[in-house]
């Protein structure tokens, strides 16, 4: 073999990012909005206390592979803690604020924290939790407020305590950056440990064009939690490029956030769909200036089409559809169309999980494991793997059986298009199966949101003596609108297959939320299982489905 004479051994840390960050993008600003006003920083200022952070963390006790927890909002200090811990060489985990006492508990004993900082205005879940909480030695209280944690300290005191610089440690890309536990799986959350290597390569791949294209010149708002899934990675693709952060902190309420969009100039936004119905609603109300706008990307379950359509005409705001999970850190693929597509076709596009970045590879496999055509109507479940997708879990061998010859299974069932689109038509554990096919239900929930009296739509599987399953569609209408069942039916008419149309329908006040943000049908199944819903029955499907005679 002729090896090629590069400097192969660079290392790919987040070392690189500070330095970057606090250098050549050093003017950059972070915002975190307080209920004072605004608070900012610049990169430059952001970075010493970095070097404050690394050593106050070290005086502390932590040392190499160290977990360092946060439980914290959006804020510039939870991104000192994003770029402090990594650097020095300890490991970054971000709880889940929204965890059930129980699911924290776990986490944080499993994952062997010995620090958590956390912000004061969420010090009341720990004081009650902190006995049970075992291997935490230290817990730093950013912000102002009294608290009876065990041994707490101020953050502020305990940067200012300290001496400016640090001699950062050399690392080994391939070492632990950062954790994060999965919120959506059966059992106890699963840890998806990344790497310095695999987090400098996602950060790298999203601001490319074809993904999400964040440059110097974007102010972005990161309203994804930063507990999850490194807030999609934009804090790092912004301290790579040196745009500006604007952190919303725990203010995300429509109106918090479009008064932030107007005052800062916002370019670029990323959270779930849920966050951008809000959003419009209010926009739409209220007549808010979101024209600095230039992208929205949105992700964690299906985008409706309709709230793409309804930005863009009315807003002149461009929602990209995205894909990813916790194991693939989580940018996996990006609903941008091809060259040509226009009208209708544009919008199929655009309705889709999009193609696999640069470096992510996708398959689909039937039950057998076998690979399946990419000729855009074969489904299987999707499969991916690259650089920054996780091999394994975290001190976890019974999620095993999410990893198959080098590949993660996503759960997704999804068809791939010659071109490489993915098409998602739902979650393994949520597909409905009738009479021997298969109805999707993320494409009932988005034509239903289509309706304009629905604000939101979930559909579960209803058991049924004759087709096994049979969709229930549970609807939450917008605030003093109507819709009677056999008006949601006959909008169906035409959108999906006839006998895909649900057989009954239950009206609820709000659709029941993960942690993150996603549809929790676990829970309306539990309530439709112990007879809480109250179900309308509609009229039987019109013809059998097919397949159905084998």
């Amino acid at each position: 073999m002729l090896e090629g004479l590069m400097q192969h051994d660079y290392p790919l840390t987040l070392q690189h990012l500070l330095e970057r960050f606090r250098g050549m993008n050093g003017d950059g600003e972070v915002v975190t909005l307080t209920e004072g006003g605004a608070e900012r920083a610049t990169y430059a200022e952001v970075g010493e206390r970095v070097d404050r952070l690394c050593r106050a963390l070290e005086s502390l006790g932590v040392g190499p592979g160290d977990r360092v927890a946060t439980f914290g909002w959006n804020s510039q200090r939870h991104l000192e803690a994003y770029m402090a811990a990594p650097s020095m060489g300890a490991v970054l985990h971000t709880l889940n604020i929204r965890l059930f006492a129980d699911q924290l508990v776990y986490v944080v004993n499993h994952a062997q924290d010995r620090v958590v900082l956390v912000d004061a205005s969420l010090v009341g879940p720990l004081e009650e939790l902190a006995p049970k909480l075992e291997p935490v030695r230290h817990y730093v209280v950013m912000g102002d407020g009294a608290t009876s944690l065990p041994g707490a300290v101020s953050y502020e005191e305990l940067l200012e305590a300290q001496p400016g610089g640090y001699d950062y440690p050399e690392l080994d890309d391939r070492q632990a950056a950062g954790l994060c536990y999965t919120s959506g799986t059966t059992g106890n959350p699963k840890g998806v440990l990344y790497s310095h290597r695999s987090n400098v390569l996602h950060a790298v791949t999203a601001c490319l064009a074809d993904a999400i294209g964040m440059s110097r010149t974007d102010r972005v708002m990161p309203v994804v939690p930063m507990f999850h899934a490194n807030a999609w990675g934009l804090p790092y693709a912004a301290a790579l490029v040196g745009a500006d952060l604007v952190m919303p902190t725990r203010f995300m309420q429509p109106e918090s956030l479009a008064r932030l969009i107007e005052q800062e100039r916002v370019t670029l936004a990323g959270a779930v769909p849920t966050i951008w119905l809000d959003l419009l609603r209010y926009a739409d109300r209220e007549g808010a200036d979101l024209s600095s706008m230039r992208m929205v990307v949105s992700g964690g379950s299906a985008v409706p089409r309709s709230l793409m359509e309804a930005f863009e005409e009315r807003h002149r705001v461009r929602i990209i559809q995205a894909w990813g999970m916790t194991e693939t850190s989580p940018l996996g693929s990006v609903a941008r169309p091809p060259r040509g597509a226009e009208g209708e076709e544009h919008w199929a596009f655009r309705a889709t999980a999009g193609r696999p970045t640069p470096l992510v590879e996708v398959r689909i496999v039937d039950d057998a494991g076998d690979e399946l055509p990419w000729d855009g109507q074969t489904e299987g479940e999707l499969e991916c793997r690259g650089p920054w997708v996780a091999r394994e879990y975290f001190g976890d061998p019974a999620g095993a059986e999410k990893f198959h010859d080098g590949w993660l299974r996503t759960g997704d069932v999804a068809s791939i298009d010659p071109r490489g689109y993915i098409r998602i038509s739902d979650r393994a554990k949520d597909v409905i199966k009738s009479g021997g096919e298969w109805i999707s239900s993320v494409i009932l929930e988005t034509e239903l949101m289509a309706h304009p009296a629905v604000a939101e739509a979930a559909v579960i599987a209803k058991p049924d003596d004759r087709w096994q399953e049979r969709p229930l569609a549970c609807v939450v209408l917008e605030e003093g609108a109507q819709a009677e069942p056999d008006e949601l039916l006959e909008h169906l008419g035409g959108r999906v297959a006839t006998w895909w149309r649900p057989d009954a329908i239950a009206y609820i006040e709000e659709v029941p939320k993960t942690s993150v943000g996603k549809f929790d049908k676990k829970v309306l199944r539990k309530r439709l299982e112990e007879g809480g819903l109250e179900v309308v029955e509609l009229r039987a499907p019109e013809r059998e489905p097919a397949g159905s005679s084998g």
